[in-house]
């Protein structure tokens, strides 16, 4: 087995981070230690010479623990069909409804057509692999590029705080201001923000930034 190298074990460190903080961002029970494993405790737990499928991750949501999600790391370079295939079947018998593929390079064409195929199933969200070190239906599955997770885009000093409105907060929204989700402003799928937190089309964020004169300034957008 050969060793991974320093770079090579900082990136899977910080893109376990990452999707950690995106977890518990999304609603899923993460503990505090999770996230602040510092890099010597990760390598203690998994070791110079781990696989990447060591890092597997399933985790349920904080108010529903019957709704879970799988985080895998495929070992191979490339993910082809002959790869999805197990990790569908495998949600299938789990009944799992939704999973996270951190990949180390770029999906196959023929990987791209399998998903589409299976697409009354899978919700996907895909961020194309490149490099070496960086989620809609019955199962979710959200294909992240390594190089994409090694740092957090919701920490970045211009991003504003985003907040996901639950179907009631929607309709209580759209109610009170009386107008239609079409009517507000437009925030892209592929956005990387709304990639983050695997919003779907037809939802609502709140997006909230600081304000000099009012304290902070609330906009709404809709996920198109």
């Amino acid at each position: 087995m050969s060793t991974l190298s320093e770079d090579e074990l900082t990136g899977l460190y910080k893109v376990r981070k990452t999707i950690m903080e995106m977890l518990n961002d999304r609603g899923y029970l993460v503990e505090e230690f999770e996230i602040k494993m510092s890099k010597q405790e990760f390598l203690q737990k998994y070791g110079v010479n781990m696989k990447r499928q060591d890092l597997e991750i399933l985790k349920a949501k904080r108010n529903n623990d019957e709704k879970k999600i799988y985080v895998f790391f495929p070992e191979g370079a490339k993910v082809g069909v002959k790869e999805m295939r197990p990790y569908a079947e495998r949600l299938r018998q789990e009944e799992i409804s939704q999973a996270i593929f951190v990949v180390q390079q770029k999906m196959t064409p023929k990987s791209h057509q399998f998903i589409s195929e299976v697409s009354t199933m899978l919700h996907l969200e895909v961020f194309q692999v490149t490099t070496l070190l960086f989620l809609l239906i019955v199962f979710t599955c959200l294909i992240c590029q390594e190089a994409e997770l090694v740092v957090n885009v919701k920490d970045h000093a211009i991003v504003p705080e985003h907040q996901p409105l639950t179907n009631a907060e929607k309709k209580s929204l759209l109610e009170r201001y009386t107008v239609k989700e079409s009517q507000l402003p437009r925030i892209q799928i592929n956005d990387p923000i709304a990639r983050y937190y695997g919003l779907n089309r037809g939802q609502i964020v709140k997006i909230i930034r600081p304000s000099e004169t009012a304290g902070r300034y609330v906009t709404y957008r809709y996920v198109v």
